[in-house]
């Protein structure tokens, strides 16, 4: 399940992009998911576990994929650890929701991520416990969580 923790995290990974480029291990991005993910977000083909082939780009190594997808390959290979996931965009939504249908997984955000008006899902809200299940339920819960951090 997909956990969310809204404002200041403790032991939070934030500089994502420091954190992969000393971590990543090149069997990582040889997963379908993976390549299903770099495809979707960078509109880029994994080669090799060390090179992508993006079409603005041309040959890249994996530090170089968007902020974004390398957040969602750390989340997805470190479950363990929690990451900021506000490096991310509202296009990287629904493989978080992926990444929790098939693994237990806790990211901080600092911002109202959009998972879809229409979409159906489980998330856990680890400030107050309560599970939410649309777009119309987590909007107050993380409403209320965001703005109280900017008061702090």
């Amino acid at each position: 399940m997909l956990t969310i923790i809204f404002g200041d995290v403790e032991n939070s990974i934030y500089n994502t992009n420091v954190y992969f480029k000393n971590s990543y291990e090149p069997e990582w991005l040889e997963s379908e998911l993976a390549r299903k993910m770099i495809k979707d977000i960078d509109k880029s083909d994994v080669l090799s576990g060390e090179c992508i082939n993006s079409p603005v780009l041309g040959q890249i190594p994996p530090e170089r994929l968007s902020g974004g997808v390398k957040t969602l390959l750390l989340i997805l290979n470190e479950p363990d650890k929690i990451f900021n996931a506000s490096t991310c965009g509202d296009n990287c939504a629904k493989w978080l929701l992926e990444i929790g249908r098939q693994k237990d997984v806790t990211i901080n955000l600092r911002h109202m991520m959009g998972f879809g008006k229409e979409t159906e899902f489980n998330i856990k809200i680890k400030n107050n416990g309560k599970i939410v299940q649309s777009m119309k339920e987590l909007i107050p819960v993380a409403s209320y969580y965001l703005n109280s951090m900017k008061q702090e």
